[in-house]
């Protein structure tokens, strides 16, 4: 998921450079609501493990 994010933040910036604000806005906004999933996901698995003790390696 991080991966689309920063695709769509790379997108925003390739059609801002070229002067498309339409697509750099909704590619930019696109990327934010990934990368905020991406966090709340990450600190969700983070806690269950804690939670659940952690795997034993």
């Amino acid at each position: 998921m991080l991966y689309w994010a920063v695709v769509f933040f790379v997108v925003a910036l390739i059609a801002a450079v070229f002067g498309f604000g339409g697509i750099a806005s909704a590619s930019a906004g696109i990327a934010q609501i990934l990368f905020f999933v991406f966090l709340v996901l990450f600190v969700v698995t983070l806690i269950m493990r804690a939670v659940r003790g952690g795997s034993k390696l």
